[in-house]
């Protein structure tokens, strides 16, 4: 069976800080552990493994990304779609110092990743690809995924001020968990 990997946005990095979220290639490193986003498994501090450049001045970073695997099997198309968390990429300023509200608002960067990947599973169960002809569809439709979801990612640390909204932040937290509960049946298979 042949399969093709796709990494949507490659690496997206989350800031927590009154900057923006910004988009880097991932390197050309193998690749290393990876977390899928599971609702029983919540992050935690230990989960992020980098440390962060001296220049950085963002309290904590989130690495995640939507990895997708598609291919053809008979001339059937098949995907998997995946949410998953980079330890290695993702790193905390000072984890003693950093508050439980910090985290929360990491974990809530996960989910919105979780969130565009059931909503790109319901596009991929709707839509039908000809397997002789995946792209440039598959193609557009990872481009449309990535882009809503970075969009939304922006629009989330700045209405949160980065988590210092607590108001905002517990909107988001709330929005999103209905989100995902609206789209259980997209949810990733163990």
């Amino acid at each position: 069976m042949l399969f093709l990997s796709y990494i949507l946005s490659l690496l997206l990095l989350l800031p927590t800080s009154s900057t923006l979220p910004e988009t880097r290639a991932a390197d050309t490193k193998p690749p290393g552990e990876k977390i899928p986003w599971s609702a029983t498994r919540r992050l935690t501090w230990a989960d992020f493994k980098s440390k962060p450049q001296p220049i950085e001045q963002m309290a904590a970073l989130t690495a995640a990304t939507i990895d997708a695997q598609i291919g053809c099997k008979d001339y059937v198309f098949e995907a998997d779609v995946k949410a998953v968390f980079i330890p290695s990429e993702s790193w905390v300023r000072d984890p003693a110092k950093a508050s439980p509200a910090l985290l929360r608002h990491e974990q809530l960067h996960f989910d919105l990743t979780e969130l565009h990947a059931r909503m790109m599973r319901q596009k991929l169960s709707i839509l039908k690809f000809d397997c002789e002809h995946l792209q440039p569809a598959f193609q557009n439709l990872s481009n449309a995924t990535f882009s809503a979801w970075k969009r939304e990612t922006a629009r989330y640390d700045q209405e949160t001020n980065h988590s210092l909204n607590a108001a905002k932040q517990l909107y988001w937290e709330t929005q999103v968990q209905q989100r995902l509960a609206l789209l259980e049946k997209f949810a990733s298979k163990p």
